[in-house]
């Protein structure tokens, strides 16, 4: 991975689960059709978090392997897990380096939920080749390249807030995070995995401001780990611009996630 996941989500696994959006059902419809999910596949999710679409996912296949580096996200996906009856999930503390050291079965599927943006993306579809099955594919799930959503009317409240606090540059762990420089697309189009659609998905969520700026606190760029000493003031100071903006406590905002689903051309491996 090209930053440190678990140093910059350890302390954001309660503050992820409670606040973040789940991905719409439609998402997980749309695999079952694309990939004809009859109970009988085997999935990954690579980076999944507290099992944000490996839950939704895995009632759909036969078994599921979520893996991420942060021990805390697997403890929390394993809670949800148990509190559904989910039973075919393994979780797996590990990284996008180690997939093909990790003895894994065949993959039908492997999901990448606002993970593929953490990776060496070549290498990881690179060793993807050689795990998912000549049929099978994979799925990126993300807010699309920047600027291509329209931002909500309190986005700038938050960032001029995040900005006096943590600087003007997105952090990541001890460091700042790059935006990637190419478009998944074209990365995907270098791959085995060139043949690539697009679907974009919309939900309209509203939010009341517990809610958003617990969301803040998930965020990589503005974990409780992050602020440390300043996170009571920076929450204080959050609130208050928030509320200065829109009295009424709620925010609304139009989720917008782009859905690439990749496959191999010929639908065979390109690697031994």
């Amino acid at each position: 991975m090209t930053a440190d996941p678990p140093a910059l989500f350890a302390s954001a696994a309660e503050h992820y689960v409670r606040f973040r959006p789940w991905y719409p059902e439609e998402l997980f419809a749309l695999l079952a059709e694309r990939f004809v999910l009859d109970g009988t596949q085997t999935a990954m999710d690579l980076g999944c978090g507290p099992g944000m679409s490996a839950l939704p996912l895995a009632p759909r296949v036969a078994r599921l392997y979520a893996i991420d580096p942060e021990p805390g996200m697997l403890a929390a996906g394993a809670r949800l897990a148990a509190e559904r009856n989910v039973t075919n999930i393994e979780w797996i503390n590990s990284d996008s380096t180690q997939i093909t050291a990790l003895d894994l079965p065949p993959i039908d599927l492997c999901v990448m939920a606002k993970s593929f943006h953490w990776f060496d993306r070549p290498r990881v579809l690179a060793d993807l080749d050689h795990l998912i099955t000549p049929g099978g594919g994979i799925v990126i799930a993300s807010a699309g390249p920047p600027g291509t959503t329209p931002l909500p009317a309190w986005a700038p409240v938050i960032a001029q807030v995040r900005t006096a606090y943590l600087g003007p540059l997105r952090r990541a762990g001890t460091g700042t995070y790059p935006e990637p420089a190419d478009r998944f697309t074209d990365t995907l189009r270098r791959s085995p995995f060139s043949r690539v659609e697009l679907t974009c998905l919309e939900q309209q969520v509203t939010r009341d401001l517990d809610q958003l700026v617990g969301l803040q606190l998930s965020n990589s760029y503005s974990t409780p780990a992050q602020l440390g000493d300043n996170l009571d003031a920076f929450t204080r100071d959050l609130r208050h611009a928030l509320l200065d903006h829109d009295p009424s406590g709620l925010f609304h905002e139009v989720i917008r996630t782009e859905v690439l689903i990749a496959t191999r051309p010929n639908g065979r491996s390109t690697t031994p």
